[in-house]
């Protein structure tokens, strides 16, 4: 079968040659066609087999003849790197077409999708997330779409997509085609495509399994050996491109820099970069400068590079579909590869189930001369700090200790805040602060005569309202009478504001 039985637009026929297709692949053999004639497809096969021409073949050929200027053809990509992949492989096929495609994913600024989304594009890929974001604040019109592309669904359920998949469908126009694309099959995938898809057509390229064109071989290692077997490999490896995949991202970019202390081409690529450094990393390593990728899974899916050589699992993935994405970078486009995973016995469940799918044993390998009996390096001695948390610094304080022995918060407080008056002192006939400012009740003294701030003995506050500790047989705010004067907590009972104010400014010039 040729492109030609295809009976594709003549543009497209001249680009298909121009690129150097010969033949479709498995996948396209057996989707376009049914693409082409409208019907829904459910396409499933390995990556790197053709999906995106797949589908972008029979979206350019049914958007001639039709209207420019408005959105006909969405595609959801679970990545960014995916969706800038889809991105040049529409503007390959559909070169002197005349139709325009745009991307629309988070880590950049909206204002230029904006731009191209208003009459500028008639095809859009994008990410769930960006686009709900421009769905919400109406910078996008998806009312003329006509073709609906789920690419890589089961990744984008493996992110936690679907919620934001379901809010984009209620968006869409119920009559539409629908294309969903996947190299693995989950439950959550088959509920989706059941509730999408009407009466499709499933494609299938083989069993959804590794690429054949992929060799596989398990480095089993002690954990702490990792990082030195990973270097010594590399070192005894004659390899083009290399994509290392690590579980985390502080994994990583810490791998990443080991191997580029050892003297390797290397880049990392993890989900917290910007976009702008994620599209250095990644064109760095297609162009040759990097040798080595150092990636999260968020490049399994997206990361399109003919030289890939080598796919090394630095940490093994959590289940069979990622080890399956991952691979998949090598051996694209029925070019061969070669697999290698560093193993510690706590991979052993995960193995096995990998083996049980590719019906076979994986080859153990060791490599000659390495020394897998080093000890680890020995932790640092715990410090009291480590233990225990590290201790409070002690509070500042000034003054006499209170009458407990213990630094008087109320002094503390005066001395830092440059008040020339303790809060309290220890002397007989030291004040709060309040006593010396103006105010003719102090708020407590030691003096046997002293008295609180705003309480004289004739039951008045100083904003002239009752107070609990007002004068003998006067009521308070509870309506029970207050309590006489007590040495250390009044002052003399029956003495005026008048006359207080002359003995506290006696008090304070003998002080002086």
């Amino acid at each position: 079968m040729s492109f030609e039985s295809f009976h594709l637009h003549p543009q497209l026929n001249r680009n298909i040659e121009a690129l150097g297709y010969q033949e479709p692949t498995p996948i396209q053999a057996q989707a376009i066609p049914h693409a082409l004639a409208g019907r829904d497809v459910m396409g499933l096969a390995q990556t790197g087999t053709g999906k995106t021409a797949a589908f972008a073949l029979p979206i350019l050929h049914r958007l001639e003849g039709g209207p420019k200027g408005v959105v006909r053809a969405l595609v959801i990509s679970p990545t960014r790197e995916l969706a800038e992949q889809t991105h040049n492989v529409f503007g390959d096929l559909g070169r002197q077409t005349g139709w325009r495609s745009a991307t629309v994913y988070g880590g950049v600024g909206m204002k230029p999708q904006v731009d191209s989304l208003r009459g500028r594009a008639e095809i859009v890929i994008a990410c769930p997330g960006r686009l709900l974001d421009h769905i919400r604040q109406h910078t996008v019109d998806l009312r003329h779409v006509e073709v609906l592309v789920l690419d890589e669904a089961d990744r984008m359920f493996d992110m936690g997509f679907l919620p934001a998949v379901r809010e984009i469908l209620g968006h869409l126009p119920p009559q539409r085609q629908n294309l969903l694309f996947a190299a693995t099959m989950p439950d959550d995938v088959r509920a989706l495509a059941a509730g999408v898809l009407h009466a499709p057509v499933t494609a299938q390229a083989g069993f959804i399994a590794p690429a054949e064109t992929v060799s596989h071989a398990l480095y089993p290692v002690p954990a702490h050996l990792k990082a030195k077997l990973l270097q010594e490999l590399l070192r005894r490896t004659d390899t083009d491109s290399v994509l290392v995949f690590a579980r985390t991202r502080h994994r990583a970019r810490r791998t990443a820099d080991q191997l580029r202390k050892a003297g390797f081409r290397v880049a990392s690529l993890q989900g917290d970069m910007s976009q702008k450094h994620r599209q250095a990393a990644m064109d760095g390593f297609r162009e040759g400068r990097h040798q080595i990728l150092v990636a999260t899974d968020i490049a399994a899916r997206g990361l399109d590079v003919a030289t890939i050589s080598h796919v090394i699992n630095f940490d093994m993935p959590d289940t069979v579909d990622a080890y399956t994405h991952r691979i998949g970078r090598a051996g694209r486009a029925a070019r061969t590869g070669d697999a290698f995973t560093l193993v510690t016995p706590q991979d052993a469940d995960l193995v096995r189930q990998i083996e049980r799918v590719l019906g076979s044993a994986i080859e153990r390998r060791q490599i000659e001369g390495f020394d897998y009996q080093a000890p680890a390096p020995a932790a640092p001695p715990p410090s009291a700090h480590r233990q225990y948390g590290r201790p409070p610094a002690p509070r500042p304080h000034s003054g006499p200790p209170s009458r407990h022995g213990r630094p008087d918060n109320r002094q503390r407080a005066g001395a830092l805040s440059g008040n020339p008056y303790p809060a309290q002192s220890g002397h007989p006939q030291g004040h709060r602060s309040g006593a010396l400012s103006g105010n003719a009740y102090p708020s407590r003294s030691s003096h046997p005569q002293g008295h609180r701030s705003g309480q004289p003995r004739d039951g008045m506050s100083g904003s002239g309202h009752p107070t609990h500790a007002g004068h003998a047989g006067y009521p308070g705010p509870s309506g029970r009478p207050g309590r006489p004067g007590r040495p250390g907590r009044g002052g003399h009972r029956g003495e005026t504001r008048l006359e207080a104010f002359k003995r506290q400014m006696a008090i304070a010039a003998g002080q002086a």
